[in-house]
């Protein structure tokens, strides 16, 4: 048979993953899943550009990573929009279908996860609570082992003479980068595109506690945490945090 859109995107087997299991069947349970499916295709997409960045920034190819952060921050922008879906779904209609999620949570993608080892928030405490199979451990591993984007970075600034060995040292190279942004035009281009990556990320886990709380309230979530409050805690987890630090200092002197 010949090559088809749809057999080659699979989409009789795409369309067949989406199983509801409230009875009578909630409408809105469809759009829960799907919302959520959605999430798992986009963090599958947002690893292989960020694994496609840190091996640009390993060889130095400042322009490329560029053109892959242009990929990463539309992609981001699309999750927090997800949110506007979801949210047409009202505490009420959730509350019908709720009961027969548990124990599941968002809480166990282990792409997600994924997604915070490799930019260096690699919290192993939270794996106690995921049932890994074996290919999910192994990955897992792989990037607890591999230098992180936030490892790569500092390596590169180390590349190029910079001092990255303390937080101290890192703020004050990101100093001499941002006032210096004519000589070191490429890092700074480079130091935007990083803190709009977590300034992104903030955001939709921002928006994604707001929905929570919105929804549940101060209820516990479906797989055991403490729900919005849980999420809000994760909003102090940034992948590169001398990068907001150094906005103290930006017009200043040396830091200090």
């Amino acid at each position: 048979m010949a090559l088809s859109y749809g057999s080659y995107l699979k989409i009789d087997e795409l369309l067949g993953l989406q199983q509801p299991l409230s009875r009578p069947r909630h409408h809105d349970e469809m759009l829960f899943i799907v919302i959520h499916q959605v999430y798992e295709l986009w963090f599958k997409q947002l690893l292989h550009e960020i694994d496609a960045t840190a091996a640009a920034l390993d060889r130095d190819d400042l322009l490329r990573v560029a053109k892959n952060f242009r990929r990463i921050h539309a992609v981001q922008r699309l999750l927090e929009q997800q949110v506007d879906i979801l949210e047409t779904m009202t505490p009420q209609e959730f509350n019908q279908f709720r009961d027969h999620l548990n124990p599941a949570s968002g809480f166990q993608s282990v792409q997600f996860r994924e997604l915070e080892f490799a930019c260096g928030v690699r919290r192993t405490d939270v794996l106690q609570w995921i049932e890994l199979d074996a290919a999910q451990r192994a990955r897992i591993q792989a990037r607890a082992e591999a230098p992180s984007l936030y490892d790569r970075v500092k390596a590169l600034l180390r590349r190029r003479s910079f001092a990255v060995d303390s937080s101290a040292e890192l703020v004050e190279s990101y100093r001499r980068i941002y006032s210096n942004e004519t000589e070191y035009y490429d890092l700074y281009l480079l130091l935007e595109d990083l803190i709009e990556f977590d300034e992104r990320f903030l955001l939709w886990r921002g928006r994604h506690v707001l929905m929570v709380e919105r929804m549940i309230g101060q209820r516990k979530g479906t797989g055991g945490s403490s729900g919005a409050r849980y999420l809000a805690a994760t909003l102090t987890h940034r992948f590169f945090p001398e990068l907001w630090d150094v906005r103290t200092y930006l017009g200043e002197g040396t830091y200090a």
